[in-house]
């Protein structure tokens, strides 16, 4: 594949990372009963990021807990559908506002299945969703609450979100299907 265009940079993803947290503690009047939950894989840099960015603000710490939504996805062909959460996650989330952390919304099928496996796991209080890109082309109807950048693109392009945690390198990339 090839890439097209860098849409952020490491300086432009930081500046989205600042804002989303800003706006994350404005809706929710501070941190009071927020957690974060980072969807496997590149949402987990991301929550953490945004977590390290709420603790610069305010001084104290949120929880960040990791998801992987693998066996609650509606893609999958396995003869075992009883969805079960990975072993990593073990945060309470009973009565909390919970913050779903993704890089890219598309279709908003990840979504659905953060959501099933979030409720399996017990019942927040609220459900709040922040992704660094929003691509449009939803499927499903799902909204992110906090966005880094609206992005629209055709259905012949794929975003591409690389961290340095996961990739080496902090930046947005659209690439030519």
């Amino acid at each position: 594949m090839k890439t097209k265009a860098v849409i952020m940079d490491e300086k432009a993803i930081s500046r989205a990372i600042t804002r989303i947290a800003n706006e994350i503690l404005e809706r929710n009047k501070g941190i009071e009963d927020i957690v974060l939950v980072g969807i496997k894989t590149r949402g987990i840099p991301l929550a953490n990021r945004i977590g390290k960015k709420i603790e610069e603000i305010e001084g104290r710490s949120v929880p960040v807990y990791t998801l992987d939504i693998s066996l609650y996805r509606d893609d999958l062909q396995e003869i075992d559908k009883v969805p079960r959460v990975n072993e990593e996650f073990n945060g309470i989330i009973s009565n909390k506002i919970v913050v779903l952390v993704d890089d890219v919304i598309y279709t908003g099928r990840t979504v659905r299945a953060a959501l099933d496996a979030i409720m399996d796991k017990g019942r927040p209080k609220k459900v709040q969703l922040a992704v660094l890109v929003d691509r449009g082309h939803r499927e499903l109807p799902i909204r992110p609450d906090f966005v880094g950048k609206n992005l629209p693109t055709s259905k012949n392009e794929i975003v591409g979100v690389e961290f340095i945690e996961t990739d080496g390198i902090d930046e947005v990339v659209i690439k030519e299907r």
